[in-house]
């Protein structure tokens, strides 16, 4: 049986396989490891390492989920950020609506801006490698 992430708020519909069926407002394990894969590679891609520390500014919760899982998955520290309060990392993963409410102390990844989703879209699900973890060390 699968672990399934529910939310309240609409997410971004991403091409699904027809083994990992989903209802409205939830994220099936194998979906889940394909979105993060996508975007830990965004991630990697910036420089976001092992050990590093990202601020985490995600309020739905799916994509909350998949934020953290992409964080784990390079080894990286998520750090959530609560309203009002400054991040305390030199990365993040926001979205819109949160992004006003936050400095720029940090270098922000908005999930829901436009030229992070054509980048997300077109990445590899694909499960990362030891190769795709030592390009950033």
């Amino acid at each position: 049986m699968s672990t399934l992430a529910t939310a309240t708020a609409t997410v971004v519909q991403l091409p699904r396989r027809a083994d990992a069926p989903i209802a409205a407002g939830q994220l099936a394990d194998a979906d889940l490891d394909r979105w993060a894969n996508r975007l830990a590679r965004l991630l990697l891609a910036g420089g976001v390492g092992v050990g590093s520390r990202i601020a985490l500014a995600v309020d739905p919760a799916i994509e909350a989920t998949v934020a953290e899982a992409a964080v784990r998955k390079i080894g990286a520290i998520p750090v959530p950020v609560a309203e009002g309060t400054a991040p305390v990392a030199g990365f993040g993963i926001t979205t819109k609506e949160r992004r006003a409410e936050l400095t720029d102390t940090a270098d922000w990844l908005v999930l829901d801006d436009r030229s992070t989703l054509r980048r997300y879209l077109v990445s590899s699900d694909a499960p990362l490698s030891g190769t795709d973890l030592r390009a950033v060390c």
